[in-house]
């Protein structure tokens, strides 16, 4: 099984609204194999707590803007972990610090990488 162009293209929404709140170090992962519930994870992460709820309050609104609704949302009061669940794009919003101790890249290392083809947007003056 392999994640459906629908959810590719909620990856790439999710991802430029990360990119345009600059969010680093940007992974999708298709985990549709192992969960078959799921088509990809897309990972970032902030710089800082601010950060962190600023890239994935963002990623929201796109989503929501494009017509996906959030179906679970939890850690936006933390700021150091928040994951958004929009069905079959599930995204993780690290900070630094938290993103290196879980590691789900290492966890979820035997799925394929989803090539991720958006760029940031270019800052407006």
């Amino acid at each position: 099984m392999t994640a459906r162009e629908s959810t590719i293209e909620q990856l790439e929404i999710a991802a430029a609204a990360a990119l345009d709140k600059g969010a680093d170090d940007l992974v999708a992962l298709d985990v549709s194999e192992p969960l078959p519930f799921v088509d990809i994870f897309l990972i970032a992460t902030g710089r800082s707590e601010r950060n962190v709820v600023a890239v994935a309050g963002e990623i929201e609104d796109k989503m929501i803007e494009a017509g996906h609704k959030t179906l679970r949302r939890e850690g936006r009061s933390e700021g150091r972990w928040i994951l958004l669940d929009f069905g079959d794009l599930v995204v993780h919003v690290f900070h630094e610090e938290e993103r290196l101790y879980y590691s789900l890249e290492r966890l979820w290392k035997d799925c394929p990488v989803v090539p991720i083809a958006v760029a940031a947007s270019a800052p407006t003056e």
